[in-house]
This record gives structure tokens, C-alpha cells and sequence, in this order.
């Protein structure tokens, strides 16, 4: 085993290249969209969490891994996987408790007999570094409420597809298709319908429906993307209230604060004649 201070030398010095790397877009590790691998697990089903959390989302930005499970190498044996070789693993820490001794009667009465923690260092994998990983048994997804599943269809009825997956949620005017994390990305089943139905109404802006300026143009500046989101975000809570649903808050969107208070104040100052 590593000594401690070699242990928080090598998780700080990740943290730290992950935050160089993304300082110029102000992108950190915690900045996320909820994908499944921002929400790391062993390959057990248990959560990391603290700074092994923080690790493992810079480890997995860093080297591309899509999966958010993790394991140590005998781990990933204990369930048929093989570690490929060459393949480097990232460190995390395990606190353990220490209790101390009970105090005699010839001790003093107010020595602090409080327990101890100490770390200890492991090197897990990444599932993208394994062979063998297909073969685990998932945990079957929980039934859907019968009124999540209502609003998933009239939103799928509007007839834009959608696909499922690895993917952070956005639409694709080039293809026409909606694109979202796996339903276990969600903190909730409303947050899922909702961020849908905020990429639906991106989608009403296609050619071939509105042919909204703010859709074609997005992509030629910030201003103009602003108000498309700000079209999105507005159109999602209108279904999310018709639908009896609670529309929530999309906090990748923060940065267009600004722009959507300056495209609302424009709005307010035009003038009716």
C-alpha cells in the first residue's frame, strides 16, 4: 500500500489536471448532465461518493469512458471480467474506522478516547477496460408510474423520434431526432419528461414545421442560442403544466442567464402601435 500523502498527492494531482484542462471553458469535472457516468458504482451496484466521485468523473472525462461502473481487478474477476492488459487504473480511497481502546481505571477521566479513521488507497477499472463486462446480470428497471408513462406518449406522438442511450440530451435538426441520457440518468421521472419535452420544442423549430431563425441559426452565436433556449425552456413548462407535471430547472442552461434577460428586456421594450 501506498503511504498517505502519496495517496492524496496522486488524487489531487487528477483533479487538478482535470480542472487545467477545462479552466478555458470553465468546464469543471462536477459540471455534468446527469449521464450514467456521472454516477459511478462498483461493479456490485454500490455508489461512490465524496471525492471518489470527483476522481472518477475527471478519470472518466479524461480517457473518454462512457460507463459509470468501477471496480478493483479482483472485482471485476469475481463477476467473470478480465482487466485488459496494459490498462492503468485510477485511484480512489477507502475510510475506514479504527476504534480505540476502552480507557482503564487509571486513565484520566476526560482523555478523548474518540474512534480513528485512516485511508486506504485502491485502483479500480473502468468497464471500458475490461472484456467479459457484457456478460453481468443488470438490476431490472423499476416499473414507470402509469403517469409518467402517459406523458412519455403525447410527447411521443408528436412523431419526432427519440433515441435512448449514452448520449447528453439534445436534438438534431440535421436527422430530426431527439437524442437522451437512459432513464436512470434522472434524478426523477419528471426531470426526464421534462428535459424531452424541452428538446421537443427545440424540435418545433425544424424546417419542415416553424422553420424558426433561432433553430438554423444556432450554432452562429451565443445571443441567437440563447434565444432558442429561452423558446425551449419556456415551451417545456407549458407541457410540463398541461401534462400535471413538475417541470425542472436545467442548470447546464445557467450560463444563458444573462441573454435571456436581455432578450426578455428587449421584448418588454418594444413598443405597441
Amino acid at each position: 500500500m501506498k503511504p498517505r500523502h502519496d495517496i492524496y498527492s496522486s488524487i489531487t494531482s487528477q483533479l487538478v489536471a482535470a480542472i487545467e484542462a477545462g479552466a478555458g471553458e470553465w468546464r469543471m469535472p462536477w459540471h455534468h448532465k446527469g449521464t450514467p457516468v456521472m454516477r459511478p458504482t462498483s461493479a456490485a451496484g454500490r455508489a461512490y461518493s465524496g471525492i471518489n466521485r470527483l476522481v472518477l468523473w475527471a478519470s472518466a472525462d479524461a480517457h473518454g469512458f462512457a460507463s459509470g461502473t468501477w471496480a478493483t481487478y479482483q472485482q471485476w474477476k469475481s463477476v467473470g471480467a478480465q482487466v485488459r492488459k496494459g490498462e492503468s487504473g485510477t485511484h480512489v480511497i477507502l475510510w475506514k474506522r479504527q476504534e480505540r481502546d476502552e480507557p482503564t481505571a487509571s486513565e484520566n477521566e476526560g482523555d478523548d478516547r474518540a474512534a480513528r479513521f485512516f485511508a486506504r488507497a485502491f485502483v479500480v477499472f473502468n468497464e471500458a477496460q475490461v472484456d467479459g463486462a457484457d456478460d453481468q446480470v443488470e438490476e431490472a428497471e423499476a416499473p414507470m408510474p402509469v403517469r409518467i408513462a402517459n406523458a412519455k406518449a403525447v410527447l411521443e406522438r408528436a412523431g419526432v423520434p427519440v433515441t435512448f442511450g449514452l448520449h447528453d440530451a439534445h436534438y438534431r435538426p440535421q436527422e430530426d431526432r431527439i437524442y437522451m441520457p437512459s432513464r436512470s440518468a434522472f434524478e426523477t421521472d419528471e426531470g426526464m419528461i421534462s428535459t424531452q419535452g424541452h428538446e421537443l420544442v427545440h424540435a418545433t423549430g425544424h424546417s419542415t414545421r416553424l422553420a424558426r431563425d433561432t433553430l438554423r441559426d444556432y450554432h452562429k452565436e451565443r445571443a441567437i442560442r440563447a434565444r432558442e433556449e429561452l423558446i425551449a425552456e419556456i415551451g417545456a413548462s407549458f407541457l410540463m403544466a398541461d401534462l400535471g407535471l413538475a417541470c425542472a430547472p436545467r442548470p447546464d442552461h445557467a450560463a444563458y442567464v444573462a441573454s435571456w434577460l436581455k432578450a426578455l428586456e428587449k421584448v418588454a421594450s418594444v413598443k405597441v402601435v
